[in-house]
């Protein structure tokens, strides 16, 4: 990806079912609903937001505001909005995928909570692109950045 992109996600709906793979079907229906806000939000079309595999240029961490960011996993999703918010390309690859009970803690009930914070920063996110609503958390520091030599 190399030149190509600024973000890159590793997605695991590219290298097959995940399901198949012993992904849980209330974890897959979730993040295809979550995935098709996003998308709708971000205008992007990826296949997946929801994976432990990322990969950020430099300039990206140097261009958005993360420290305001949520200390949880929406930390995630909050980087994506103000990657996009700030201009830069996200892409993604496939990964392959391995379930197993010890690969992932998120509840029922966390994931629900995941999922309605998901929702609500995507809100927040649309009411700054459409320029209802200024937030720092989406302003771009790219602007502002100067290197030091």
């Amino acid at each position: 990806m190399e030149g190509q992109a600024d973000v890159v996600l590793g997605s695991r709906l590219k290298s097959g079912s995940p399901i198949a793979q012993g992904m849980p079907w209330w974890k897959y229906v979730a993040n295809r609903v979550l995935t098709r806000l996003e998308n709708w939000a971000f205008g992007l079309d990826l296949s997946e937001y929801h994976t432990g595999y990322r990969a950020f240029r430099r300039e990206v961490l140097e261009g958005v505001n993360f420290l305001l960011d949520s200390d949880s996993f929406i930390f995630d999703q909050e980087i994506i909005g103000q990657a996009v918010s700030a201009g830069f390309r996200i892409s993604e690859i496939a990964v392959p995928t391995r379930y197993f009970p010890e690969a992932s803690s998120a509840s029922f009930s966390a994931s629900t909570v995941y999922g309605i914070k998901i929702i609500t920063m995507l809100f927040w996110f649309s009411l700054h692109r459409m320029g209802l609503r200024r937030s720092r958390r989406f302003d771009s520091l790219r602007a502002r950045y100067t290197k030091l030599t």
